[in-house]
């Protein structure tokens, strides 16, 4: 193979003109280049795959994706349970976008596609000659997301990024912990970056609608960090207008009382929320002692936070005296906001879980039935769906250079040999 390729004469697709056709998903005819690495990025193309677009998952030839090997590793030698997961619906390539080869092969599927999805260091994909210059040249109309630890500008924008040091940078971190001792991160999951995946999605699709009224293509520019800032709710104004400073609270919240995680006599624990004084007196009809929330005791909410602690070993006695299973009854009989503290043994036999179709079993030829979770949010109309769980490495090479870019198998075949596939 000699020269570099040209660039196919093709139209940048278009979204559909009725997003209502029989049997279409809203997102079908939309093709989306995930060439982002673990979860966030790549979280947003999985919410547009699931509405029906068709994803392209560009990974690096011989490793692929870090992801693959993040977790507990699966029946398929390559794939672990989290990559089968978050890469549903996905069509996998090799390119090593780092040679010229590869950087060519990219532009060329950029021209016939609608989103890319990236996580590279800012100044990565332009030194690769991928930058937003060099792709919306091929393709005016691209929407190009980008999301990185601080985004695309700033002083910490050339600094390493993980969903850890979102929570941290971010504020979640100090907020979570018992008071006065070492801040941890809730649930130790990756949630700055499933947070920044669907601030992603929704910022892509307002650039697709942008698109479609003839505005052109555009940069969506994401930092792991501004995306948990946002669902801190009244923390900065809070601070900046009356000068409170939020830190660790345990397992309450310095706005309402009691609201919290409580223990039960069979060692199990239930969360408790009340916001208002009438939940508040709900829950001390529930216990038996209704005056609890009498004027002149424990009704106001004021009253309630100066004497929190009071008020919340109140609650655990009563709890603590009785099974999860009667103190849920009793709660639930008062209308009181309550839930059990499950764990994923308890999500699984969970009969709202089942009822709701939360966990969906796919088949697939190497792993068998793979169950994961469904698709949220659910449309009454237009639903999404899971059609295949993560693919083997490179699976798709052949149908996406040989069928879209019109590659002869020879010249796919003299690329994987010289590594560019």
């Amino acid at each position: 193979m000699s020269g570099k390729p040209e660039a196919p004469e093709m139209q940048p697709r278009t979204l559909p003109t009725s997003l209502v056709d029989a049997g279409v998903r809203p997102l079908a005819g939309v093709r989306v280049l995930d060439c982002a690495t673990f979860i966030a990025a790549p979280t947003c193309a999985t919410l547009l795959g699931e509405f029906g677009a068709e994803l392209i998952k560009v990974e690096h030839p011989g490793s692929g994706d870090p992801l693959r090997r993040f977790g507990t590793p699966s029946p398929r030698a390559d794939s672990s349970y989290c990559w089968l997961s978050e890469a549903r619906n996905r069509t996998s390539i090799t390119l090593d976008l780092s040679r010229p080869e590869g950087a060519a092969l990219f532009r060329r599927l950029a021209a016939v596609s609608d989103v890319i999805c990236e996580n590279f260091r800012p100044g990565t994909l332009e030194r690769w000659g991928l930058g937003w210059e060099q792709l919306r040249a091929v393709n005016p109309d691209l929407v190009l997301l980008r999301v990185t630890g601080y985004g695309q500008t700033g002083p910490y924008r050339d600094r390493p990024g993980f969903a850890r040091i979102a929570h941290a940078v971010g504020g979640l971190s100090q907020l979570a912990g018992m008071p006065g001792e070492i801040p941890v991160t809730p649930g130790s999951t990756s949630l700055g970056d499933y947070l920044a995946g669907l601030y992603a999605a929704v910022g892509v699709l307002v650039a697709l609608i942008h698109r479609r009224r003839g505005g052109g293509g555009q940069v969506v520019d994401i930092g792991l960090y501004e995306a948990v800032l946002r669902v801190l709710d009244e923390l900065a104004p809070a601070y900046i207008h009356a000068g409170v400073v939020r830190d660790r609270e345990g397992a309450g919240t310095r706005n309402a009382c009691p609201h919290g995680h409580f223990p039960t006599r069979d060692e199990r624990w239930v969360a408790i929320a009340c916001t208002t004084d009438k939940m508040f007196a709900r829950l001390a009809t529930a216990m038996d002692r209704p005056q609890l929330a009498d004027a002149t005791a424990f009704g106001p909410q004021t009253v309630r936070l100066a004497a929190r602690e009071t008020v919340d070993r109140l609650v655990a006695a009563w709890t603590g005296s009785l099974d999860l299973e009667e103190v849920m009854r009793r709660c639930l009989a008062a209308e009181v906001p309550v839930g059990p503290l499950n764990s994923i043994v308890d999500i699984v036999n969970d009969p709202q879980v089942a009822a709701r179709g939360n966990l969906v079993g796919i088949t697939d030829a190497d792993v068998g039935t793979c169950v994961i979770p469904d698709v949220i949010p659910r449309l009454s109309a237009t639903p999404g769906r899971i059609d295949r769980i993560g693919p083997a490495l490179g699976s798709g090479n052949a149908r996406v250079f040989r069928d879209l870019l019109g590659l002869s198998a020879d010249e796919v075949d003299e690329l994987r040999v010289r590594g560019v596939l």
